[in-house]
């Protein structure tokens, strides 16, 4: 059963020209890096500091597996780019709800002390 799985997960790399594992490493690999980020943007809004570079990083790592996708897939499914769309799109919406409400908390925190 695992050797099938196995399979057919690798005949969806080759299908669209990416390697599924490399895909899945680089998702699974950034998210350590994304949430570094997010405490870099969370502590420099609290330091006053400008939050530009924090967000792009982790702008960047929240993307990095679809930039992958996007730069060596091919014949890839509108439908999928949809859904990566929504996915995208819906990430950046809780992600950047969550950090205001970090900045909110930690703001508070900060004017408690």
């Amino acid at each position: 059963m695992l050797e099938s799985f196995n399979s057919w997960f690798l005949s969806l790399g080759a299908e669209y020209g990416v390697n599924p594992y490399i895909f899945g490493a680089i998702y699974i690999g950034a998210i350590p890096f994304f949430l570094l980020s997010i405490g870099w943007l969370v502590r420099n809004a609290r330091q006053g500091k400008s939050t530009v570079l924090p967000t792009m990083s982790a702008g960047f790592f929240f993307v990095s597996a679809y930039l992958y996708l996007a730069i060596v897939g091919n014949n890839i499914p509108v439908w999928v780019w949809i859904f990566l769309g929504v996915l995208i799109v819906y990430g950046a919406y809780s992600s950047i709800r969550d950090t205001r409400k970090k900045i909110a908390a930690a703001k508070a925190a900060e004017g408690r002390e």
